[in-house]
């Protein structure tokens, strides 16, 4: 099945994106394939005439026919599932991509009896960039769209497992060393609320686009008709199509939007980096137990383990897709005075870095839903970290003024196995009221958790 006549399967797939994780990257598939740009850009087509013909009904073929109408607006709403295969035969003939598709447009709209005058309206005063720019904003426009839907899924999850172990003391570690104690619910909020942020900060990635000829002076427009007032036209077009209009271009809108959205998505696989190491750390440790799968092996020679295989495999798509997110906000603002043509095969790989991001994003899911809090495995090591408690007793002597509350804290605790018995001693010999001693005497390190049950619950 090599032969590039034969249909090409998951298995022989060169990218695991269309191979091994194809169903995980279904719902990008008809926007950010092939034939997702194809149709894109026949809808910008078919869009453009209509809306010339309504701006400049003065040209030769602007009043269209009912039928030549009705086709027009049937390919700028939905372009046959056999027009992509169609386009590309076309392409293969005359090796030119997007003129294909100026060509199976006029070809559509021949079939419905289109005047050659109104065939000629196809493509009028456009250039390439003007139909792939536009084409990509709304794709990209609508891939935004799939992705925070999934991440909402995770922020959602997050703050479920905020909510139902708020209260669920866990050792901290700051520097791989015992630290003031936490709740596992407050560092699932943690996350959950940069998550939140993050996802604010890529939805409001302005989307534009330019309509203004091959070097974005409206130089063609303006000599064939100079009478109309071509950047409102363009303006209104590009309004219409839900982008918002950049006048300032050469022949390619400069893609400093893309470089925003592309950063904005790599800091949020960022913190899901974070996440997934901070989690694969806890399973490590045994804060957190996962649930098994019946039927599911986890080593191929030990049988007794269930590795973080969720959270490994999130963390490893996420660096393949910053590789790439990265390389784009870097490239795409770059081109060689009016033009050239780096940032094409360059802008066809935007699929693949959110295939990868998609990937991620669902194998965290899968993470999230098996994980479940071990509260005698955290209690274990509290049990031998009573020297957390040295930061408690050295600020009730700052608050009631005693000189060198830290320096006695640190000459007691510092490098020195503390048990609850040696710290209620030293309580005893500090400077304050009996009152006092007894209300430290009480804390534990499982109870030493400050505001964190609250902050999780408030998320």
């Amino acid at each position: 099945m090599s032969g590039t006549s034969e249909p090409l399967t998951a298995l022989e797939a060169i990218s695991p994106v269309d191979g091994r994780y194809r169903a995980a990257t279904e719902p990008l598939r008809a926007l950010m394939s092939e034939a997702g740009l194809i149709r894109e850009r026949i809808r910008i087509e078919a869009h453009w005439l209509l809306s010339l013909a309504a701006a400049a009904p003065q040209l030769p073929g602007a009043q269209l026919p009912p039928a030549v109408r009705a086709r027009a607006e049937a390919l700028a709403d939905a372009p046959d599932a056999a027009a992509p295969a169609a386009v590309k035969a076309i392409e293969a003939r005359i090796n030119h991509d997007v003129k294909a598709v100026e060509y199976y447009v006029r070809e559509s709209l021949r079939a419905t009896g289109a005047s050659a005058a109104t065939l000629e309206l196809v493509h009028f005063g456009a250039t390439s960039e003007d139909i792939n720019n536009l084409s990509y904003a709304r794709l990209l426009l609508q891939a935004r769209a799939i992705l925070l839907e999934a991440l909402e899924a995770r922020i959602a999850e997050l703050t479920a497992l905020a909510h139902a172990y708020a209260d669920t003391p866990m050792p901290a570690h700051t520097h791989g060393q015992p630290a003031s104690p936490t709740t596992l619910g407050k560092e699932c909020a943690n996350i959950a609320a940069r998550l939140k942020r993050g996802a604010r900060r890529l939805a409001a990635v302005p989307i534009l686009g330019k309509w203004n000829g091959a070097v974005g002076n409206f130089n063609a427009h303006h000599a064939a008709l100079p009478q109309v007032r071509w950047p409102e036209v363009a303006a209104a077009f590009v309004g219409s199509l839900k982008l918002e209009y950049n006048p300032w271009t050469t022949q390619i809108e400069p893609h400093d939007w893309i470089a925003e959205y592309c950063d904005a998505l790599a800091a949020l696989n960022v913190i899901v980096i974070d996440l997934c190491r901070d989690f694969w750390g806890y399973i490590s440790l045994g804060y957190l137990r996962q649930k098994s799968v019946a039927g599911e092996v986890g080593s191929s020679t030990m049988p007794h383990k269930v590795n973080p295989i969720d959270f490994e495999n999130a963390e490893g798509n996420c660096g393949v897709a910053n590789a790439l997110l990265r390389h784009f906000s870097d490239k795409l603002p770059l081109s060689r005075w009016q033009r050239d043509l780096t940032d094409s095969t360059v802008l066809r790989n935007l699929g693949v870095a959110f295939g990868h991001t998609l990937i991620a994003w669902k194998s965290l899911g899968k993470g999230l839903g098996k994980v479940q809090a071990d509260p005698a495995r955290m209690l274990e090591d509290f049990a031998s970290s009573w020297e957390v408690l040295g930061e408690a007793v050295q600020t009730v002597l700052r608050a009631a003024g005693v000189p060198d509350g830290y320096e006695r804290l640190k000459e007691f605790t510092r490098g020195r196995a503390i048990d609850g018995p040696s710290l209620a001693a030293f309580i005893d010999g500090l400077p304050l009221p009996q009152a006092e001693k007894a209300r430290l005497k009480t804390l534990t390190p499982q109870a030493y958790t400050g505001l964190a049950a609250q902050l999780a619950r408030t998320l």
